[in-house]
This record gives structure tokens, C-alpha cells and sequence, in this order.
């Protein structure tokens, strides 16, 4: 038997990780630890051949420990279901290799945890294969050494090169995220502490896509200046002139890349500067952000016409084609999530994060006397905790109907989290149905109905196109901008505007039968606007319908009105906009102040409960305001940031 105090004396944790792997082969009569041999047929294993395979050799393990280890990986992949048979089976034909090759090149260790560096022992496994001439599953060592360096490690993630956002509490990720990796390792040793205390402060705060993207953005801020012989302490000594170069390299170096991609690596790289400034980083440039970067430094992004040109609506005999048969997909929770998508707009990963606990509520509506059934759900990249949309009675019962379906099938093993749509064995076990296996599926039926497009090509479904068609749907039955806003769960009155603007033919129509619309007259002397009557018949001055339409947004939004021009850009979201100089409130709006302030109240009660102090944080800024301007509203009765109400126009 094996010596235990070959394992590191001084880590008793280790230690006791190991010993509980002894206590799971111990399973079945102590078959799995007794045997190095273990056969295929056994009742308590397939107890069938596998790919005319009958045996799993362990025997070829010098070290006891680690041919424990490798039985527990098979064990518990044959247990948990986490591989197929035929992996095992894979995996196994590779022991006498792995065995040859940690005796030839690991030969001190006695555990498989010793190896340090993956990256050099996967170089080295690759070029020990092509030596002794063997194909195959290559990958086998790799797959074994992630599960055990996994179920050894003990070391904090945001301690680690490589996070995995899953594994750290407070951050923000969508359920249908498998891991969130962010990776440090090619960031400059010099750098790389500091640029990881950054995250960490980062990943509690904004989204795991958000903290993706501004990492390797980062990235490519740092490897560009080493590339043009900029060295270790560079960004303490950062300059204008250095901060100009990036920019021309930018443009210069990135030619197939977007506006926005250029536009993003630079307020990336000025937010990231400015917060380790303010937070007195050691890495932090000597100079103030505001004398590095310019206003002007910062590209243009796409223009929302361009945007709006890319968001992509089904055609409406597609949609109805796949509406007719979609009940044809055997998967039934496929069906549901599709009819889930086409009812609410939700995005597919909302669908995916539903909780059978607590997805489906009936409100008292006062007006119908009766209950109405609300959909319950969480929109993670917005951060709104509890999203509640209302939903048709047969919606709900088939949503009823899967509850319980749910509930039957589910463990605190097999689906901890309480998912609607959930995995219930193999490697992603505990985790929501894929939003890959939802597409795919539905352009299987698109294929077999031979749905076609314009062109006579067979039709690309895309997940995300039913929230693009939903949206346009709510907007030509005439639900208003903030209402849609609702619905759909965007922070941003700016984007469901975008969906707005398809529906232009329609408010054209309305406004052309609309005798008493008001319109505008700009008068030459005072350069101002001034309200006139259709009726009136003047030839100098006036601006047309659609001069306005393209010129000026006058949108109703939440709580007043904005009056900003077209040519800016909404750089801010729905919650600052009671900060926005375009901004015009009044007393006739306190209702919905005090709907708001209860609504956000009710979020931060939320908040506590599920332990999601980012949201608290948020919410307790916004309550901070809305009650502040509710105060005002009461004394000032009429407020506008620029001093001036456009009444006086």
C-alpha cells in the first residue's frame, strides 16, 4: 500500500483530499480500489463491451498515488455520467503512454498535483506522442490533470493567473456562461498584480462580457507598446505624446477593425487609468488622465443608423412558418423556450436562467377583477434582479406544466439552483440547457420544413432575432417607447429607441392624419424654435415633419421629456437620465416618481435577500436621486438643467 507521507507533510488539506478519493473507490465492496484491472462487463461498471473494448488498465501506474488518482477520475467520470463510455475508453488506451511519459519526464513527483506549469507539460506530452510515433486522443493527460489540479485546488480564484468568474461570489455572469474565464497569464509580469487587483474590484461591478472584453482590450493596450520597445514602468511615465502613438497605432495597426472597436480601446484604457488613479495604484501614470486624454482622442462609434441597419428581424412568412411547426421538434423544452422567446422578447440566456421556484406569478389586476400570470425573471447584463412581464394564460400553463415536470427531476445534486430548463447529468450537470442546443435544434426544423429566405437559401435562425422582432412587434401595436423598455428589460431608453425608428412608415402615416399636430417654425431672428399649426400657411422658415424627425428626438421618456438633438449621442443610461442636461421635468410627473422610488425599493429589498450588493449599491444611487428630485419637483415645480424650459419655445 502507499505511503501518505509522500504527499507534502506540511499541507494537510492535500492530505485529506486524498484520503477522501480512497474513501469514494471504496465503493461497491472496495472493487474500484482493489483491482488495477477493472473489466468493463461488470455489473457494477457497463457491465457491457466498450467499442469491443473489455478491460481499463490501472497496472501500469508505478506510483499508488497516482494511479489512485487517475481510478478516481474514471470512477467518478463513469458515476457522474461526466464522459461517455466511449471517452473512457479513449482515455484509458492512453494510460501505458501517460504512464511512459511521466516516468521518462516527471519522474520525481508522486502526485499527478506536482506538475506546475500545464503549458510546458502539454509541449513535452505532444512531443513524447509524435516521438513514439502514437496518434489518438492526445488530449487525455490535459482533460485528467484540469480534474484533479481542480478538485486539489484550494488557492483563491482572483489569486490565480486564469479566473474562472464562476467561482468567484459577487460576480456578474449569465447562467448560460459555462465558466468566465479571464486570463492574466500574458499580461506583463511588472503589470499583472496590479491589473488583477483592477478585476477584482471590476467583476463584483459590472458583467463577466463587460470585464471580457475590457481585459483584452487591456491586453492589447500593454503588447502594443512592449511591441514598439516601450519597457517595464512605461505606464507611470505615461505621457501625451505616448498616449497620441497608441491612438495612431490604433488606427494605423487595427484597419479591419470597427469604429466601435477603436472607439472602446481607448475609453477603456482612459476609465481603467482614471480609476487606478483615483484609487492611488502604484502602477498608476504620474499625470493626471484629463492632461493624457483629449475629448476628442476617443473615436466615433458606428451611428445608430448603422446600428439600426444590423439589428436583424424575421421576416414575417418565416416567422409564421416556424411558428406552425415548431411543435414538430421532439425536445419539448425547446418548444418552450422558443414560444417563451416569441411571447416576451427576453433574450434566450433570461429564458435559460428561469428558476422553477419562482418564475411564474399571478397579479390581482383590480380593473379585470381577476389574476393575470406575470413571467419572473432575472436579466443579469442590466443587473435588474426581478424582471416581471405579463404573459397569455396557455403560456402559462404550459409553463405550469414544465414546473413540475421540473421539480420531479430535480436534486440538490442534479440542480441545485432550481433551473426551469436545466441539465440534469454529464459534464454540465446543475447548469442550464445550452442556448447552442435551442439553435440548433430549430434550424434542424427550418432545414427539414425547408424554410426559405427571399433568395430561395435556406433560412439562418439566429436566437436573438425573435427579441429583434418582438421588439418591433410592441412598438406597431402601439405600446409606448418606456413600456417597451419595460418589457424587454433595457437600461438604455436609447437602445429600444433603435427598434423604434423600423416602425418610422407607420408614425408617418399617423402623423400625416393628424390634423391638429403641432409642429415647429424656426424663427430667423432669435434662432429659436417656436410651435406653429399645420394650418398655417407660411413659406419662409418652416421645418418640415421630416427635417425634425431627423434633427431633433423630442422623445418621451420616464418622468419628462428629452430634447436632445440627433447629432448627440446618448452617452448615458435610463438611470442618469434625471442627470442629462437634456432633461426637462415638472410637478405633473410625481406619480411616477413615487411609482419609481417604490418599484426601486422593492429592487434593493431584492438586492439584500439574494446577496447581490452590486444591485443594492445601484439602486440605493438611484433612490438617492430619484427622492432628491421628487423634493425639488414639490418646491421648483418645473425643472430643466439648462436653466431654460422649452416651454419658452
Amino acid at each position: 500500500m502507499f505511503r501518505l507521507q509522500q504527499l507534502n507533510e506540511n499541507n494537510k488539506e492535500t492530505k485529506d483530499k486524498y484520503n477522501q478519493i480512497i474513501e469514494y473507490l471504496k465503493q461497491d465492496d472496495g472493487y474500484w480500489l482493489d483491482n488495477d484491472i477493472w473489466d468493463f462487463t461488470e455489473s457494477c461498471f457497463y457491465g457491457k463491451l466498450i467499442e469491443a473494448s473489455r478491460y481499463i488498465r490501472f497496472n501500469v501506474f508505478q506510483s499508488e498515488i497516482i494511479k489512485n488518482e487517475f481510478k478516481y477520475f474514471i470512477l467518478k467520470s463513469f458515476k457522474e455520467n461526466l464522459y461517455k463510455g466511449s471517452v473512457i475508453k479513449k482515455i484509458g488506451g492512453h494510460f501505458k503512454y501517460i504512464s511512459m511519459f511521466l516516468n521518462e519526464k516527471y519522474k520525481e513527483i508522486t502526485s499527478l498535483k506536482d506538475i506546475d506549469n500545464k503549458t510546458e507539460m502539454i509541449i513535452k506530452w505532444n512531443d513524447f506522442l509524435f516521438k513514439k510515433k502514437v496518434n489518438g486522443y492526445k488530449i487525455a493527460l490535459k482533460i485528467i490533470y484540469d480534474f484533479l489540479h481542480d478538485y486539489y485546488d484550494k488557492i483563491n480564484e482572483i489569486e490565480k493567473d486564469v479566473w474562472y468568474a464562476r467561482n468567484i461570489k459577487g460576480a456578474r455572469l449569465s447562467a448560460s456562461v459555462r465558466t468566465g474565464r479571464l486570463d492574466f497569464t500574458i499580461i506583463p509580469e511588472y503589470y499583472k498584480e496590479g491589473i488583477k487587483k483592477y478585476f477584482r474590484a471590476m467583476i463584483i461591478r459590472k458583467s463577466y462580457r463587460v470585464c471580457a472584453e475590457q481585459l483584452s482590450i487591456i491586453k492589447f493596450f500593454f503588447r502594443i507598446f512592449y511591441q514598439h520597445g516601450y519597457e517595464d514602468g512605461f505606464l507611470e511615465n505615461l505621457t501625451r505624446d505616448d498616449v497620441e502613438k497608441y491612438i495612431y497605432w490604433l488606427s494605423s495597426e487595427n484597419t479591419k477593425k470597427d469604429r466601435t472597436y477603436k472607439s472602446k480601446c481607448v475609453t477603456y484604457i482612459k476609465n481603467f487609468i482614471e480609476y487606478i488613479q483615483i484609487s492611488e495604484y502604484s502602477i498608476a501614470p504620474k499625470k493626471e488622465v484629463y492632461k493624457l486624454f483629449h475629448y476628442d482622442d476617443v473615436p466615433k462609434r458606428e451611428v445608430n443608423s448603422d446600428i439600426i441597419k444590423r439589428v436583424k428581424y424575421i421576416p414575417t412568412p418565416i416567422l409564421e412558418q416556424i411558428d406552425n411547426n415548431i411543435e414538430c421538434i421532439q425536445d419539448k423544452e425547446i418548444v418552450i423556450v422558443y414560444k417563451l422567446a416569441r411571447e416576451t422578447g427576453w433574450r434566450g440566456t433570461d429564458i435559460l436562467n428561469l428558476r422553477y421556484n419562482n418564475c411564474l406569478e399571478q397579479i390581482w389586476n383590480t380593473k379585470e377583477n381577476k389574476y393575470n400570470y406575470y413571467l419572473c425573471g432575472e436579466v443579469t447584463k442590466t443587473g435588474i434582479a426581478e424582471l416581471k412581464v405579463p404573459i397569455h394564460t396557455g403560456i402559462a400553463n404550459m409553463i405550469k406544466s414544465y414546473i413540475e415536470i421540473a421539480k420531479n427531476k430535480s436534486t440538490e445534486d442534479n440542480n441545485p439552483k432550481k433551473y426551469l430548463f436545466n441539465t440534469y447529468n454529464g459534464k454540465s450537470k446543475g447548469r442550464p440547457i445550452r442556448t447552442l442546443k435551442v439553435i440548433t435544434n430549430i434550424q434542424k426544423l427550418i432545414k427539414e420544413k425547408n424554410i426559405v429566405d427571399v433568395n430561395g437559401e435556406i433560412y439562418h435562425f439566429k436566437l436573438h432575432s425573435l427579441r429583434h422582432t418582438r421588439a418591433k412587434e410592441y412598438i406597431e401595436q402601439g405600446l409606448g417607447i418606456e413600456i417597451v423598455q419595460q418589457m424587454l428589460g433595457h437600461r438604455s431608453l436609447q437602445m429600444t429607441v433603435h427598434y423604434a425608428t423600423v416602425s418610422e412608415n407607420i408614425l408617418y402615416e399617423k402623423w400625416k392624419n393628424t390634423e391638429e399636430l403641432q409642429l415647429f417654425k424656426l424663427n430667423s431672428d432669435t434662432n429659436q424654435l417656436e410651435n406653429i399649426n399645420i394650418k398655417d400657411k407660411q413659406n419662409d422658415n418652416i421645418v418640415r415633419y421630416e427635417y425634425v424627425r431627423d434633427n431633433l428626438d423630442a422623445v418621451k421618456v420616464p418622468f419628462g421629456v428629452c430634447f436632445k438633438s440627433k447629432k448627440m449621442q446618448c452617452k448615458t443610461q435610463l438611470n442618469q437620465c434625471l442627470e442629462c442636461a437634456n432633461f426637462c421635468t415638472s410637478i405633473e410627473k410625481i406619480e411616477e416618481y413615487e411609482i419609481e422610488i417604490t418599484r426601486v425599493k422593492k429592487q434593493i429589498e431584492i438586492a439584500e435577500k439574494n446577496g447581490r450588493m452590486d444591485w443594492k449599491e445601484k439602486n440605493t444611487e438611484r433612490l438617492e436621486l430619484l427622492e432628491d428630485f421628487l423634493e425639488r419637483i414639490k418646491i421648483e415645480k418645473v425643472i430643466h438643467k439648462n436653466e431654460k424650459s422649452r416651454e419658452e419655445y
